[in-house]
């Protein structure tokens, strides 16, 4: 681990620090982002630490699925991640040197005792003070189970100047004496955070308002320590599109349920980056991007809300930018989820597909909807509707076309736009009179793009057989 005075450590140094008690929520993810892009913007250190001392609630699933979260987001710490239990020592340390200094004290008080002393003091307006905050344990007493107590500093106010909220103050009096060390001897939060901060070189800490408390506490620890504070930046929740806490009423919460609905990691940072961070009035930036522009400074103080209208609008942006070949596998395994059973060709006419259906959907399984044609196995089941577009003069029609494509090498979607007109101007018909029953015989009822598009996404031996299949049904 990187000490603070080190003289190679960055001059700027973020973490992202999880608890292992569920999923990477979405509210996690824009804070490890805005981690990331701090540190990125200032060639610094981008680190994560797992925040696992509640052993009863941590559990290995749960840091699976963060860091899985993390890697399909594309945020990859620049070391190896910590996992804070096994720090306790060190926490247990640094509580002992706060003892030894007089910054904390042991308290003998059972928790009996001390919710009926914290009650009392509460209906009479007061901060609960535990009478051992003065008391010198006897030798006997410290045989006898106890916790530690940080002895906050009294008189004074708690002033914190955050990178968001501005100067914040406390009052000192409204403060307890935080426990540091539990009866069991395992470290608290607060007291573990400030150590594997300062430990870790962290000179910026990024995360949600919900702990702008903690930043006092925090705070008269590091000043206690004789350590340099962080600097604070604590960013408004997210809340859903109502400007309510977010819930599962509003939707997807967790970061791979956004995975499996559709979205582009891209679109995710690039969203996110935008949710309660503003350069201007850019919408859709790189990554790079992204991390030029970012700064606390464009972080508003208001809770920022979610939005699904506009997350699709940044997808799609992004769908039609990516590589077609990526599309295509992330199409197929939308399709495998789905049932499909993987064909000889089914990857190749999804790769054809891509650059014909890419500019229409907002999300890949709106890809694997509008690519389901390319999928079906012969022959393809027509309808009542397709046989009756596939008979008489139609059908005709539709024979002589399939004769003339069979004669037909250049499959190519340009070529084979041209062909269409020049048989539609030769039958002397508008292509209406095509289009329909063409559609029916390739994609039998599915959803596909423009007549030669879907030619070209088939592929000819594919194409000329489904319209085989098609007539030889009609006959």
């Amino acid at each position: 681990m990187t000490s603070p005075s080190d003289s190679s450590t960055p001059e700027v140094v973020t973490r992202f620090a999880p608890s292992p008690t569920g999923y990477l929520h979405i509210g996690g993810a824009r804070t490890a982002l805005f981690n990331y892009l701090y540190a990125k913007a200032r060639n610094g250190k981008f680190l994560v630490r797992v925040e696992d001392t509640d052993r009863e609630r941590s559990t290995d699933d749960a840091v699976k699925a963060i860091f899985d979260g993390l890697s399909w987001l594309e945020l990859f710490a620049d070391e190896e991640p910590v996992f804070q239990f096994a720090r306790a020592e060190r926490h247990r340390e640094v509580a002992n040197q706060l003892l030894a200094t007089g910054h904390a004290y042991r308290d003998f008080l059972s928790a009996e005792e001390t919710g009926a002393l914290r009650d009392a003091a509460k209906a009479e307006g007061r901060t609960f003070e535990s009478p051992w905050r003065d008391r010198e344990p006897s030798v006997d007493d410290l045989t006898q189970p106890h916790t530690v107590r940080f002895r906050r500093p009294q008189g004074a106010p708690v002033v914190v100047e955050d990178a968001v909220q501005g100067t914040v103050r406390w009052e000192s009096s409204a403060l307890d004496d935080l426990v540091i060390l539990r009866s069991d001897g395992a470290p608290t939060y607060n007291l573990a955070v400030v150590v594997d901060d300062h430990d870790m070189g962290v000179t910026h800490v990024i995360r949600g308002d919900d702990h702008l408390n903690n930043a006092a506490r925090q705070s008269l620890i590091y000043d206690a320590l004789g350590w340099t504070r962080p600097t604070f930046a604590h960013i408004p929740l997210i809340h859903g599109p109502d400007g309510a806490k977010l819930s599962k009423r509003h939707g997807a919460q967790a970061v791979h349920e956004y995975a499996n609905m559709g979205y582009l990691p891209e679109a995710m940072r690039n969203y996110l980056a935008r949710l309660g961070w503003a350069h201007g009035d850019d919408e859709l930036f790189s990554d790079e991007q992204a991390r030029e522009w970012f700064d606390l400074t464009g972080v508003g103080k208001a809770p920022a809300r979610l939005d699904f209208d506009k997350l699709a609008h940044v997808n799609s942006h992004w769908i039609r930018l990516a590589e077609d070949d990526r599309l295509a596998k992330m199409t197929l395994d939308v399709h495998l989820a789905r049932g499909h059973d993987l064909g000889p060709d089914d990857e190749a006419r999804l790769l054809r597909a891509m650059p014909f259906v890419k500019d229409r959907a907002k999300t890949t399984l709106e890809l694997a909807d509008q690519t389901a044609f390319t999928l079906k196995v012969r022959p393809l089941a027509i309808d009542d509707k397709g046989r009756g577009l596939l008979s008489g003069e139609s059908g005709d029609r539709i024979g002589r076309l399939r004769d003339r494509l069979a004669l037909f090498e250049s499959w190519d979607v340009f070529a084979l736009e041209a062909e269409l007109k020049a048989f539609a101007e030769e039958e002397a018909v508008g292509f209406g009179k095509i289009g329909p029953a063409m559609r029916a015989a390739l994609a039998g009822g599915a959803v596909s793009p423009d007549i030669a598009k879907t030619l070209a996404a088939l592929g000819r031996e594919e194409s000329l057989g489904r319209l085989n299949d098609a007539l030889q049904q009609t006959i």
